[in-house]
């Protein structure tokens, strides 16, 4: 699996969403990324807030890699973002500054992933029964999601 150090947002209530920078890992084909005990999916047709959804809450989510000027969020979000302790060696090497910046910063551990057990949940198909706009756009998307 490759792992890359990634800037990824939980979008599902607008640009304030939790905002975390880590390690993430990636499956072999990079359709999906695991991070914090979370599996993203790429969504077949990402819309300009979010490019990945949670294959188990159906949540979207933005993932990027890191910008240099340290300026990932949305220019009309906000909120601290979460950064685990073990790639702050890592992110500093790659933005254009030295320390970190504890007003916009939280330093957190992050637990790890077990991709096993989201085999299960990608490999079931869900029917939904609703016609709700969630449900309708999951299901052009083709994803497979367990129970809401």
């Amino acid at each position: 699996m490759q792992s890359k150090i990634m800037y990824i947002e939980n979008k599902s209530k607008g640009h304030h969403g939790l905002a975390w920078i880590s390690f993430a890992e990636f499956s072999k084909s990079g359709q999906t990324v695991y991070f914090d005990g979370k599996a993203l999916k790429k969504l077949k047709n990402p819309g300009i807030n979010a490019n990945h959804f949670d294959i188990e809450t159906g949540e979207e989510y933005w993932v990027s890699g890191i910008k240099k000027n340290g300026q990932d969020r949305h220019w009309c979000g906000g909120g601290k973002i979460m950064i685990d302790k073990k790639s702050i060696a890592e992110y500093l090497k790659l933005v254009d500054f030295d320390i970190l910046d504890e007003k916009k910063i939280t330093i957190i551990e992050f637990s790890k992933t077990d991709k096993s057990r989201f085999n299960e949940i990608e490999n079931t198909e869900i029917e939904f029964m609703n016609e709700s706009r969630s449900a309708t756009y999951w299901d052009n998307n083709k994803r497979k999601l367990s129970s809401i």
